[in-house]
């Protein structure tokens, strides 16, 4: 079977959107800009949380900042894999293998940037809240390999909205900073996410186990 890693699955609330958007970018790229430019530039945008973040600590508006890098990461990720199939540069399995993997690292620069803006009492939450946040990846990469397609939405949600709300809660740090304590909305994220990928998994699995009996019946006639 042909690698489908390159091929994503999924449907989510803003997929049409970001598909005008892609079209209407990835012309505009200019030609001295290969698509590997665009997928390490997500090592730049982390280093730019990061550092936002822990500013933040000193003048909130750093946040604003904080969500321009991950408009960002958002936009060059939507066009590295694009412009790599336009322009046909083979770079199909590097291109799965370090696009998502520096996902993952994108990932851990928004929730160390949180921890760097929480008590010490309340960081070891953002471990939790991490470990769930890899769970959804974890689960995308096994599915991967047992289904041969590769998933990156659930229940309507895919990366684009999981960004949007990263930035809009900055945005209502930056407005509420003296009225809200981030350490409160963390258990509420931390069991929001812990239900989502509940219903994830348990999807998942009921659809593996659906492909599992399907092919059972069909050896047995």
């Amino acid at each position: 079977m042909a690698f489908q890693g390159d091929k994503k699955e999924g449907t989510w609330f803003l997929a049409e959107a970001e598909t005008r958007l892609k079209n209407w970018l990835v012309p505009k790229v200019p030609k001295s800009i290969e698509t590997y430019h665009l997928t390490l530039t997500t090592l730049l945008w982390c280093a730019m949380i990061i550092l936002f973040s822990f500013l933040a600590n000193y003048c909130i508006h750093f946040l604003w900042l904080v969500s321009f890098a991950i408009f960002g990461q958002y936009i060059t990720d939507l066009l590295d894999g694009e412009i790599g199939r336009r322009r046909n540069t083979g770079l199909i399995k590097w291109g799965y293998y370090m696009d998502h993997f520096l996902d993952y690292l994108f990932l851990c620069s928004i929730l160390i940037g949180y921890g760097l803006m929480v008590e010490n009492q309340n960081k070891y939450i953002m471990f939790y809240i991490l470990a769930l946040f890899g769970g959804f990846m974890v689960n995308s990469f096994l599915s991967f390999a047992a289904r041969g397609t590769f998933r990156i939405s659930y229940l309507g949600v895919g990366p684009t909205e999981v960004r949007l709300v990263f930035i809009i809660a900055n945005a209502l740090i930056v407005f509420f900073h003296d009225k809200t304590d981030i350490a409160r909305v963390l258990p509420y994220v931390l069991a929001g996410a812990t239900f989502a990928l509940f219903v994830t998994v348990f999807q998942t699995q009921k659809e593996l186990w659906k492909i599992d009996m399907e092919k059972r019946r069909d050896a047995e006639k």
